[in-house]
């Protein structure tokens, strides 16, 4: 997220029921948070006891917020393509936690595209539309989700609950981005064969005589460049042909002269095989001519201020360098500099659309090459809306959220989100005031100081996450949660966090000062390890991957962190093996305890995950009918056995979890809490997890 753009309006304020005096309106003007206010308010108590009736094992949450900035519930389909930092583009769905993507910044009155880090990524059933646009481009997204578009960022449609309408896509609006992505290339023999043709050929060193190392008079084969990834493609793809080369350095780096390594080889044989794969051209076959084109750019093509070019002094090879463009469709021009060597260009035309379709339809081994950062977000390409259709279905949907708070999706400005951890089960609006009227407690840092050291406050257990997420959008603007960490250390109060985000990470140095003073614990969920079930039917889940290396984190930093196996599915992935997989991946990370959550469905989800399991598992509806014919939660039997595919001895403190096992609560590290108190935990976390998970 950024907030370069949050400002204040002149005098606006406002009275909200429950507070004494005005809050104060602020407006954040980002793809993550659109037409949304924050109410800065200056809260009476910050300290929030929990209903007796609830029968939980801790008294006392801390909110610093109320209302959720996370606010759509999902974006796209899962084979959305992504452009990732590299210059290529994968699956959203193959999409991780610390993969480097691209995205947007503002720089003055532009925007920039630039590489970002995905944080987290999350998937939802979801109703879905298909946005189609004049290219041809079509999306598939969620009502939620929100695009870049030629009047700012807008939602996929309207919504009939929101009377006052909220900006949405119309067939007048044009989307902002590169243009959509073309097809990446398939390791064929062909796309191999013509790689090495326009490698070697391109780089017109590659064949001396004498060769390195060998008497005058033999053969020898030489390709020496700056950048490995080229070489070592060429290597593999000479060893592929049975032509197996030699590295070595030719030329170690000094001053301004980068370091160059070789490969080469000396037998007859061995060259012959090389000749004939590097001659050409099969100019017939695109799949030939993407790899030329590939191999030919490594050597001898560059990319700078917006023009695409590949240089060669020999006539023959410009020649099949324009006909392959040709070939695969790119309007080429020709340029001739004068040089004595009779040096001349091919240009690829077009702009950075055309210039992102030549390399992702060839795709060339050196990535610095590919790069676009820093580049104005514009394109030629026609990305006018001409459709969005309803698919009359729910669907997996999902989402990333990175530094940038978007991302590139098929060529277009994507706005990316978070979950919704509503946790509607202490009543709050789940609906569109929860994720677009947030309070914020400005004063909750100061005021839980002030209340800690009350002589009446006697040093109870505080669970952080238990309602909204501490660790949501707003949390990077006004960093609430690390003051109220601070606090906790000063006061030495035994305290814990329940999240599902590994953000939580960002705090882990004031973490890991509260647990030499006192109580801390965390907890993290974990889904299926499985990764086919995993993206397929868990609902908002971060990467469970991602989820592990925090655990692993915060136990390596001395933290005594638990998982959550949440959901657990009975037909899904309940299935003992799997479980045992996750069992070991948690021992793996060091993590001190290990709970299961059953699958909770509320609302309006119940009804999204039964047509989940009509497109996809019909075989489970008369199950889960059974399952949740009387509310939301499976059956107390059901739930107890599940739970107890995760239970066995417990681990002290510090020591590394071996076998399964089982924590009375992840909000309470005491070990004298009772099986009433474990059981009612259990429920609470149900409640917490699923209302975040869905």
């Amino acid at each position: 997220m950024r907030w370069s753009n949050l400002t204040l309006s002149a005098e606006e304020r406002v009275r909200l029921p429950g507070y004494r005096d005005e809050a104060v309106i602020r407006h954040f003007e980002a793809p993550g948070a659109i037409q949304t206010r924050f109410y800065e308010v200056r809260a009476k108590s910050i300290l929030n006891r929990v209903p007796d009736a609830s029968m939980v094992p801790f008294r006392w949450t801390i909110n610093p917020y109320r209302g959720c900035t996370h606010a759509c519930h999902f974006c796209a389909s899962g084979e959305t393509p992504i452009l990732v930092a590299n210059g290529r583009h994968k699956p959203l769905e193959e999409v991780e936690v610390g993969d480097r993507v691209y995205g947007t910044v503002r720089q003055g009155r532009y925007r920039n595209y630039a590489i970002t880090t995905v944080l987290d990524k999350w998937i939802t059933v979801k109703r879905a539309y298909r946005v189609v646009l004049a290219d041809g481009t079509e999306l598939i997204a969620s009502d939620d989700h929100r695009f870049l578009t030629n009047r700012g960022w807008k939602h996929v449609t309207n919504t009939q609950s929101d009377r006052l309408g909220r900006p949405h896509l119309t067939t007048r609006n044009r989307l902002v981005g590169t243009g959509a992505f073309a097809d990446q290339p398939a390791e064929t023999a062909e796309y191999r064969s013509g790689y090495l043709c326009g490698i070697v050929r391109g780089d017109g060193t590659a064949w001396d005589r004498p060769p390195i190392g060998r008497q005058s008079g033999s053969w020898g084969f030489r390709l020496g460049l700056t950048d490995l990834e080229a070489l070592r493609r060429a290597r593999d793809f000479l060893a592929a042909v049975e032509a197996p080369a030699n590295e070595g350095r030719f030329q170690r780096t000094a001053g301004s002269y980068r370091e160059v390594t070789w490969i080469a080889a000396g037998s007859r044989s061995l060259i012959d095989r090389v000749r004939a794969t590097s001659e050409g051209p099969l100019l017939s076959s695109r799949k030939w001519c993407a790899g030329f084109l590939a191999g030919v750019f490594d050597a001898a093509g560059s990319r700078s201020a917006s023009v695409l070019r590949i240089a060669n002094a020999d006539p023959q090879i410009l020649g099949w360098v324009d006909a392959c463009a040709r070939r695969l469709d790119f309007d080429t021009e020709r340029e001739r500099m004068h040089n004595e060597n009779g040096l001349g260009y091919i240009r690829i035309r077009g702009g950075l659309s055309e210039h992102l379709r030549f390399f992702h339809l060839t795709d060339p081994a050196i990535t610095r090459k590919r790069s676009i950062e820093g580049e104005a977000v514009r394109t030629n390409a026609n990305l006018k809306v001409e459709a969005i259709e309803p698919l009359g279905r729910a669907m997996p949907l999902y989402d990333i959220t990175t530094d940038t708070g978007d991302f590139i999706a098929n060529g277009v400005v994507s706005h990316n989100c978070f979950a919704r951890p509503t946790h509607t089960y202490l009543d709050f609006n789940a609906g569109r005031d929860f994720e677009r009227e947030i309070v914020v407690k400005v004063n909750a840092p100061e005021l839980l100081r002030v209340e800690l050291a009350r002589p009446s406050w006697k040093a109870e257990h505080v669970a952080l996450g238990t309602n909204t997420d501490p660790y949501q959008w707003v949390e990077g603007r006004y960093k609430l949660t690390r003051g109220i960490w601070e606090a906790m250390r000063d006061a030495s109060n035994p305290c814990s966090i329940l999240t599902k985000s590994p953000l939580l990470l960002r705090d882990l140095d004031l973490m890991k000062q509260i647990a030499q003073r006192t109580e801390f614990g965390a907890a993290l969920s974990v889904p299926t390890i499985d990764e086919k079930a995993w993206r397929a039917t868990e609902p908002h889940t971060p990467n469970p991957r991602a989820r592990l290396e925090a655990v692993a984190e915060l136990t390596r930093a001395g933290i005594r962190t638990g998982v959550l196996v949440a959901p657990l599915m009975p037909g899904i992935n309940d299935d003992p093996k799997q479980v045992a997989r996750i069992l070991e991946a948690a021992s793996a990370a060091g993590a001190a305890y290990v709970s299961g959550i059953a699958l909770h469905l509320r609302g309006e989800v119940k009804q999204l995950f039964f047509e989940w399991l009509e497109e996809n598992r019909p075989d489970l509806i008369p199950l889960y009918r059974s399952l949740y014919r009387r509310g939301a939660y499976m059956p107390s039997d059901e739930r107890r056995r599940l739970a107890a595919m995760v239970k066995g001895p417990e681990v002290a403190p510090g020591e590394r979890m071996r076998g399964r096992i089982r924590e009375p609560s992840p909000v309470d590290p005491s070990p004298r809490q009772s099986s009433a108190h474990a059981e009612s935990s259990r429920s609470l976390r149900e409640a917490a997890e699923q209302a975040r998970l869905f």
